[in-house]
């Protein structure tokens, strides 16, 4: 099978309930910024040295985002039964619970909070902020399809939470590999 298939010269691309549409559809825009995420999440686990809890929490992020995308490419509205009931996501609230757990057990770790937290701590912290800046756009994408039953609400849920996972990621992998986080210090006027 070739990896280029031409269908997509003129603009379009395909979803997967069989619709064509613009590739610059907001639909296509969501997909674009999950699967953004998803690689900045891949960058992010290369730098990690070895840390298999977060490694083993980014891996199952990775293989949901692709759910995510699914649920996101089949039109809630316009797809048929069997293709709503093959891309539901988290419809129990089961995943969201599991970061919700994942984040108290990195909270119990973490030092309290006190300042604002400016992306630094070593290469895996800053690509960790980078991926929760690029959730937090993933969800603004996913909010007007979720209001517009496009894709499950549980989506946009998920990635709300998902973003906060990222921080309290981002702060333990600063921690774990011993380096610095850098805090917001008003800057004085010269």
């Amino acid at each position: 099978m070739k990896i280029y298939t031409k269908t997509g010269d003129k603009g379009t691309s395909s979803l997967y309930n069989g619709e064509r549409r613009d590739k610059d559809d907001v639909i296509f825009e969501a997909l674009g910024t999950t699967d953004e995420l998803s690689s900045n999440v891949g960058l992010a686990m290369e730098y990690l040295e070895h840390d298999a809890f977060l490694t083993k929490c980014l891996e199952k992020i990775q293989c949901l985002l692709q759910d995510i995308g699914s649920n996101i490419a089949t039109p809630r509205d316009r797809s048929n039964t069997n293709r709503l009931e093959r891309t539901t996501f988290d419809s129990q609230g089961k995943l969201v619970s599991e970061l919700e757990q994942w984040i108290d057990t990195m909270d119990e770790e973490l030092p309290r909070l006190t300042k604002f937290i400016l992306p630094s701590g070593g290469k895996a912290s800053a690509t960790l902020h980078v991926c929760r800046s690029v959730c937090r756009r993933a969800e603004r994408c996913v909010q007007p399809l979720a209001r517009e039953n496009l894709c499950d609400d549980s989506v946009a849920i998920y990635l709300n939470r998902l973003s906060d996972f990222l921080f309290n990621a981002a702060r333990l992998a600063a921690k774990r590999q011993g380096k610095e986080e850098k805090v917001y210090l008003k800057p004085r006027e010269a």
